[in-house]
């Protein structure tokens, strides 16, 4: 599971890891910095395997990693000539081919009767609309759609992306349409309600587990697997999954920052018509107000929609 400014991104890493130093080190936590006592019953320490789920392929994976790279797009410029690019294709297929995950609650999942549904699957709709054709969602696996060479199975990617400098290397990147921060979350079953209780450093104390979707790591604890008690995802996952009664808290302050765009693989067919009318189309939306109605729908309220940094 995105979708990042490098300052920001490092100073707010080096906050939840001053949070987890050992007491006695002088480093602030986010508990003490909020008035909580270390004594207190809240704060003892915990018993639990220094393990933390992880979806495949993600920015989380990257941080527990110590490989994270964030970057922000390319300069975009309107090319000279829409000849043979991917843009004239799709319009006259009359169709824009979009990958997202159906797992990935609130940004994209299936109703019952096999519809979509989620932010990113709103956000979607909307870029076709205003290209002037229809969007057609297909599920790919997370670390398929970000593996690249896509080899014309799909146009976009619509999933909450993190611009990173390894990715860059694949795709294309539009202007972010949202930014999340990531966190941390623990079960409910493990009494862990502050990172101050955690028995092990992080990112480097801990082992990092996978599952196709950080949806999986949710999924996992609620069916009670005694080696799973901590997840890293997007807030707006660990939002979604509290609010429907999954057995899961959130925990400590924001990880790290994500920008997420819209996606194009870049060994695909020319594409820089395409990605100057969707980047146009993410512009216009976030300038008339259509991303932060979309916003406040799926997250509970909130406009994720503004660009933190203020830039």
């Amino acid at each position: 599971m995105n979708h990042l400014r490098l300052g920001a991104t490092v100073l707010a890493s080096m906050m939840l890891v001053a949070a987890c130093t050992p007491a006695g080190s002088g480093s602030a936590s986010p508990s003490s910095a909020a008035g909580s006592s270390a004594a207190s019953p809240s704060n003892a320490t915990a018993d639990i395997p220094a393990v933390v789920c992880v979806g495949e392929a993600t920015t989380y994976l990257d941080w527990l990693n110590g490989d994270l790279k964030p970057d922000t797009q390319d300069a975009i410029t309107e090319p000279s000539s829409t000849t043979g690019d991917l843009l004239e294709t799709i319009k006259q297929r009359g169709k824009l081919a979009i990958a997202t995950d159906a797992n990935y609650e609130p940004q994209s999942f299936r109703k019952p009767d096999g519809s979509w549904q989620g932010f990113d699957i709103d956000v979607g709709t909307e870029i076709a609309k205003r290209l002037g054709v229809t969007a057609e969602f297909q599920h790919q696996e997370w670390d398929i759609i970000t593996a690249g060479s896509w080899s014309g199975r799909w146009d976009i990617s619509v999933g909450s992306m993190t611009i990173t400098t390894g990715r860059k290397d694949l795709f294309s990147f539009n202007q972010p349409y949202y930014y999340t921060p990531a966190y941390m979350a623990a079960s409910t079953r493990s009494g862990v309600t502050s990172v101050d209780q955690l028995p092990f450093d992080l990112p480097s104390g801990v082992e990092a587990v996978t599952r196709p979707t950080d949806s999986n790591c949710v999924e996992d604890i609620k069916a009670n697997r005694p080696e799973f008690d901590l997840l890293i995802t997007s807030g707006t996952v660990i939002d979604a999954a509290v609010t429907s009664g999954q057995p899961i808290v959130k925990i400590g302050e924001p990880i790290f920052q994500e920008n997420l765009a819209v996606a194009i693989d870049k060994s695909g067919p020319t594409h820089a018509a395409l990605l100057f009318e969707i980047d146009k189309a993410i512009g216009e939306m976030h300038a008339d107000g259509t991303l932060t109605t979309l916003s406040e729908k799926w997250f509970e309220g909130e406009d994720l929609t503004q660009d933190p940094s203020g830039g």
